[in-house]
């Protein structure tokens, strides 16, 4: 009997794409799901299913999440046993445009997701939940295990409806869900909308690039390969309900449900003005800078408590951003033929 498939939602997308790269080279089969929008250039997520058709295990489907029908169908067909349900609207500050995107996609699309699994048989469903989740908590750095009430953007509480919606899923069904609070993922084949992927471009065509919060931003930059890894290693690890939870004291991170949340992140926040330098020494070139104030909904500073993923696949994101930084221009120049 042939390898069940599993299912990479966002496939097209940025780590979705390096998610289903890397499941592929350990031998997987997986069918990769996008609706390949326009949020930002449809051509680079055409280049990257471009490479993934390079493996015969790979198959697509072209369909937005928030088909009903068809996610039905799709999850009828393939009884996915694993489910990393990478797809959704991103973008803090686009959620101040157009929030109806994140509801259709991150609301109605991951109802369809947790819908699909919960009546096909998955053992196990990962998905992309958000350092934003932090919101306007202080305390660094961020543990999973801190609660997070006070999101600040609505894609941050889109993120924070996720979890509590697979929790109730992992409760009421017992269908054992990971949710994944990724902090700054950069790297090859970034998004053209991400700060580094800005940056570079501005930096090369002698234009300013703008630094928020008067270039005071500290971000826990993470490398794409860290992220993939972290992932990858987790699908083989189905949370178990925790003997311990209490409901007098409730442990945000745990539950007595099969349920976990993880920070993956690098642990270790770098200083906006000091990635820019990087940036500048590998593109030899220096940045003109625009120096602006917090815009709404972003938060001043992210670190990552990674100990519970350290302590459960046995494995810390540490790229660090000098070589993460190389690998992506030396991607970017080769990609854009510069």
């Amino acid at each position: 009997m042939a390898e069940q498939a599993i299912l990479v939602t966002g496939a097209a997308g940025f780590i979705g794409f390096h998610v289903a790269q890397r499941l592929l080279q350990a031998g997987k089969t997986v069918v990769g799901l996008d609706n390949l929008n326009d949020y930002y250039d449809p051509s680079l997520k055409d280049a990257r299913l471009n490479v993934l058709h390079n493996d015969p295990r790979f198959q697509f489907v072209k369909m937005d999440l928030a088909d009903e029908g068809g996610m039905d169908r799709l999850f009828a067909q393939h009884k996915f046993p694993v489910v990393i349900h990478l797809g959704a609207q991103a973008g803090v500050r686009y959620s101040l445009q157009n929030p109806r995107a994140y509801i259709s996609s991150n609301l109605q699309g991951f109802g369809n997701v947790l819908e699909g699994c919960r009546h096909n048989g998955c053992r196990h469903l990962l998905y992309a939940s958000s350092s934003s989740v932090y919101g306007a908590n202080t305390k660094q750095p961020f543990s999973v295990h801190d609660n997070v009430d006070h999101p600040i953007s609505l894609y941050a509480a889109t993120k924070k409806s996720n979890e509590l919606m697979a929790h109730s899923y992992s409760h009421l069904f017992r269908l054992p869900t990971t949710g994944l609070r990724f902090f700054t993922v950069y790297g090859p084949w970034g998004r053209p909308d991400m700060a580094m992927y800005i940056f570079t471009k501005a930096i090369l065509e002698g234009r300013p690039i703008k630094l928020f919060n008067q270039g005071q931003m500290q971000r826990d930059f993470t490398y794409v390969d860290d992220i993939a890894e972290a992932i990858v290693r987790l699908t083989e690890r189905p949370p178990q309900p925790d003997p311990s939870w209490s409901g007098d004291k409730p442990d945000p991170g745990t539950s007595t449900a099969p349920w976990r949340v993880y920070n993956i992140g690098n642990n270790k926040p770098e200083q906006l003005m000091h990635v820019v330098s990087v940036l500048e020494q590998a593109l030899g070139q220096t940045a003109q800078k625009e120096l602006l104030p917090m815009e709404p909904g972003d938060v001043p500073s992210t670190f990552a408590d990674v100990d519970d993923l350290m302590r459960d696949v046995g494995f810390r994101p540490s790229t660090s951003i000098e070589d993460g930084i190389a690998n992506f221009v030396r991607w970017y120049r080769d990609y854009h033929k510069l």
